[in-house]
């Protein structure tokens, strides 16, 4: 463990060492607005999502004082978790909330919120989603894909693979200050998808791991591309990432899986064909235990995969290969560090324990993996274009883990 509760990163940081950590304390900056900005208006939502009681509705209030004029504060004391944050808040309790790194801030804030909104509280209250509403509204626009079947298997699996790249666009949190995710084109500004699916069919198939990011219309697309990797024999079986508990939004946990199977299962409900739908088979895969669904808290701490914690790199080095999904994982798994981003990613990536493929939606200042040119012309052509969810990344490190 470091100064701030930190495990031992899984190998030397090496480059990544080196580099300085991202923090809200610049005025104007992405992080700063997210603190600043973001933030406050997410409480107001969430104040207004459920017909919250007084003492819920004073805690909320409390901590939107604290995140605009006050300092960072513990948890209350029925937080079963609170020595653990203590530890890790120990360098910034009573400084302002722009010191931290910004990983670090946004996951404790929203550990404060779930506090205030007592979701772990022993209660009447306890478990009940703060972003439960929104999650709801998201959902009632998934329906399964049954327009591709002119598509040969290759083009399936690439659009189905581009298909989870822009169900990215489902993050609610980035809705809040951002509209539904931009206007204009979208641009996939670097794509390893092709050289991904021709390495996969090189090798036998094996396992694929997904490390979930929101739920609703992303994670019908995760869904929908793991039926596809099983039904094609791409993959063995899938094991499926999701939070433990609500984070960051609309982050995906195992009831919003769960309630999305149901949505997609309702949309085939009126089809004539005997042929087993997108559902059945997920359902199937499920019983059979080709389909896993699989957590771990540590999708909930405020640390890079660096730290990966031992029993959680065991599990993913068991992949075949790794798919990331969106931004958060992006950043947790180079660093949410101040990359160059002609860096390569396979080298910011050297660490993991298994092959991977990111497919991301920029919405934040973290990016590597592109040419000096793409850089320059993005940047003379569209200022904001590290943030305003117009442009995506799939990118993949497909050498065996160092060992």
């Amino acid at each position: 463990m470091d100064a701030v509760g930190r495990p031992e990163p899984l190998r030397p940081l090496g480059g990544a060492g080196s580099l300085p950590v991202i923090t809200p304390e610049v005025p104007g900056s992405f992080p700063w607005g997210v603190l600043h900005e973001r933030h406050p208006r997410l409480i107001r939502q969430v104040q207004q999502a459920h017909p919250y009681q007084p003492r819920q509705l004073d805690a909320l209030e409390a901590l939107y004082r604290e995140i605009t004029d006050g300092t960072i504060g513990r948890l209350s004391d029925v937080a079963t978790d609170r020595a653990m944050w203590d530890s890790w808040a120990a360098p910034y309790l009573g400084r302002p909330w722009d010191t931290p790194p910004f990983l670090w801030a946004e996951s404790y804030f929203y550990r404060k919120l779930l506090d205030a909104t007592e979701f772990f509280t022993d209660g009447a209250w306890r478990w009940i989603d703060p972003f439960g509403p929104v999650k709801a509204a998201e959902l009632r626009n998934v329906e399964a894909v049954d327009q591709l079947a002119e598509l040969t298997p290759n083009e399936l699996t690439m659009a189905l693979l581009l298909g989870a790249v822009w169900g990215n666009q489902a993050d609610l949190g980035y809705r809040i200050t951002a509209g539904d995710g931009g206007s204009g084109g979208r641009h996939v500004i670097h794509d390893d998808r092709a050289d991904t699916l021709a390495w996969l069919q090189s090798r036998p198939a094996g396992r694929i791991t997904i490390i979930a990011d929101n739920g609703g219309s992303e994670v019908a697309a995760d869904l929908i591309l793991a039926d596809h990797l099983l039904h094609t024999g791409i993959a063995t079986d899938i094991a499926l990432h999701v939070k433990p508990y609500p984070y960051f939004v609309s982050d995906a946990t195992t009831a919003d899986v769960l309630a999305c199977l149901r949505q997609l299962g309702a949309g085939s409900a009126g089809s004539a064909s005997s042929e087993p739908t997108v559902a059945d088979r997920l359902r199937r895969a499920l019983n059979e235990g080709r389909l896993a669904i699989e957590t771990h808290p540590f999708y909930c701490h405020p640390w890079s995969y660096h730290y990966l914690p031992s029993d959680l790199a065991h599990r993913l080095a068991s992949a075949d290969l790794v798919i990331a999904k969106g931004d958060l994982n992006y950043r947790r798994l180079v660093g949410d560090l101040e990359w160059p981003p002609t860096e390569s990613f396979a080298e910011a990536t050297a660490y993991f324990p298994a092959p991977v493929l990111c497919l991301r939606i920029l919405k934040s200042d973290v990016i590597t993996g592109l040419s000096a040119d793409r850089v320059a012309d993005l940047d003379r052509t569209d200022p904001t274009w590290r943030t305003n969810s117009k442009y995506a990344v799939a990118q993949a490190s497909l050498s065996s883990p160092a060992a």
